[in-house]
């Protein structure tokens, strides 16, 4: 049992099992909490919040962050390996996970000294005179967090460490199938010096405990990071006053407009539609081609893709690992099945492996009202299709209720503006896949794709308030 459990007399209501997606073998057993162990974790978070003379000050959370990366910089391995073994990511990209984790935490200092207030500009009209006024950052108030499965250390660092640069005391709720990697964080932000209290784990399956959670009136703001089924209904259900973030998914275009480098547009397409076998929000899905180079273009993306190496997470050989349970591994092939009876073309993949793996898949011209081609597939799957005219394929691109990051491979610099201005999402990746992400950069989700900004800086901004004082004084 994990010793992280919420700080109560209460007793666990039951425990999680945590197991390997590739192979289903035990990883640890969790103590579980339901909602009674959230009334207790918010009641100490608020607490904690309401008495201003035990806040942190920012020497304080500059320790801990500096030291927390300090200790993870120490264990960038065991980090790796549990980040690969709960979550299925290949060890070489959970090992870039986690150095971006390390790096995440430098930025939440970062942004901590940068940003500290303003200086107003009043004193300029006669009803102003002898007026002076600027502000400071406060913390908004206890910060609730559901996080994903897919990246299980960094997106943690980017809900759980702003919560603590910018001094709100957090519950999280990390997703069930990935628990590990934010207890290790938790564990390693005590180690720096973070008090217990100040970060709470809830280790829960309980729907009415994370429900509980999110709608308290204590909750300031609630970070969530999964699906927008479940993200836009807890949003109906915050208290009055509560804001919060929501970071969904997408079904990310890639339009190709000649001209462009081909074998680079290649390369990026392959990397970006199959890292962590297709499960990112922002991942490669649909690729849009000139009618008379799409079927070349795709044979080609298959024929590296069959190359890619199906395996344990743990291996530092392999490309592509699982998926992350076993349903999403029938969900999947039911996707490329109805696509392919509806006439798109399976150039590679289209089967499902052993140790919840589905290969890599290629499918050319998948009619536009199949789910491949209208969801999100979290799956390793790229669909191409051939177009005839560039206006007709950016319609395709931004006809679906999601709308994320983009890509545009063309060496054209007037088509890039073009495309930069007509289509849809929040962000335009040009000469690169749509994955790609600097944690610096603001990442933020459109229409059902989401609410708010995410990205260290602007999570900080979220997670605080600017309180003013205006001085009136004759000199």
């Amino acid at each position: 049992m994990s010793d992280l459990m919420l700080e109560t007399s209460r007793d666990p209501t039951g425990s999680l099992a945590v197991t390997s997606p590739f192979d289903g073998r035990g990883l640890a057993q969790l103590a579980a909490g339901g909602p009674e162990h959230v009334k207790d974790a918010l009641a100490v978070a608020h607490m904690l919040f309401r008495d201003k003379s035990a806040w942190l000050s920012v020497p304080q959370r500059l320790s801990i962050l500096n030291k927390a990366a300090e200790i993870m910089r120490s264990q960038v391995e065991e980090l790796t390996l549990l980040a690969a073994s709960e979550g299925g990511k290949p060890y070489r990209d959970s090992r870039v996970e986690v150095i971006r984790a390390i790096d995440g935490v430098h930025l939440c200092a970062e942004a901590l000294r940068g940003h500290p207030g303003h200086v107003i500009p009043i004193g300029t009209t006669p009803a102003s005179a002898g007026r002076t006024a600027f502000t400071r950052k406060e913390p908004i108030g206890v910060v609730a967090v559901v996080s994903a499965f897919n990246h299980p250390l960094n997106l943690i660092v980017h809900q759980v460490g702003p919560a603590v640069a910018s001094g709100c005391p957090v519950v999280v709720k990390p997703a069930a199938d990935t628990p590990l990697s934010c207890v290790r964080f938790v564990e390693i932000l005590r180690e720096a010096g973070l008090p217990n209290a100040w970060c709470q784990v809830l280790i829960t399956e309980d729907l009415n405990a994370v429900e509980a959670l999110v709608t308290d009136r204590r909750v300031g703001f609630f970070s969530f990071i999964g699906s927008a089924r479940v993200g836009w209904m807890l949003r109906t259900k915050l208290a009055p006053g509560a804001r919060c973030a929501l970071e969904h998914g997408g079904a990310a275009p890639v339009i190709i407009a000649p001209p462009y480098d081909r074998d680079a547009a290649l390369a990026a397409v392959l990397k970006g539609g199959f890292y962590h076998a297709g499960q990112v929000c922002v991942s490669v899905q649909r690729v849009f081609v000139p009618r008379a180079e799409a079927a070349a273009f795709a044979e080609d993306l298959a024929a590296e893709a069959k190359k890619l190496v199906l395996g344990s997470p743990e291996d530092e050989n392999t490309d592509v690992g699982p998926l992350i349970r076993p349903s999403e591994v029938l969900r999947v092939s039911d996707w490329v099945d109805e696509a392919i009876a509806a006439g798109a073309v399976c150039l590679c993949g289209g089967k499902t492996l052993a140790n919840n793996c589905y290969s890599p898949t290629v499918l050319l011209d998948p009619p536009a009202d199949v789910k491949v081609s209208t969801l999100e597939i979290f799956g390793p799957i790229v669909c191409v299709y051939g177009y005839d005219d560039l206006d007709a394929a950016v319609a395709q691109a931004n006809a679906l209720p999601v709308a994320f990051q983009s890509a545009v491979f063309t060496s054209d610099i007037d088509m890039a503006m073009q495309l930069f201005s007509s289509l849809d999402g929040s962000a335009l990746m040009i000469n690169d896949h749509s994955a790609f992400r600097d944690d610096v950069m603001p990442f933020a989700g459109l229409r059902e794709s989401g609410l708010g900004v995410g990205g260290i800086p602007y999570t900080m901004e979220d997670m605080q308030i600017e309180k003013m004082m205006v001085v009136k004084s004759a000199r």
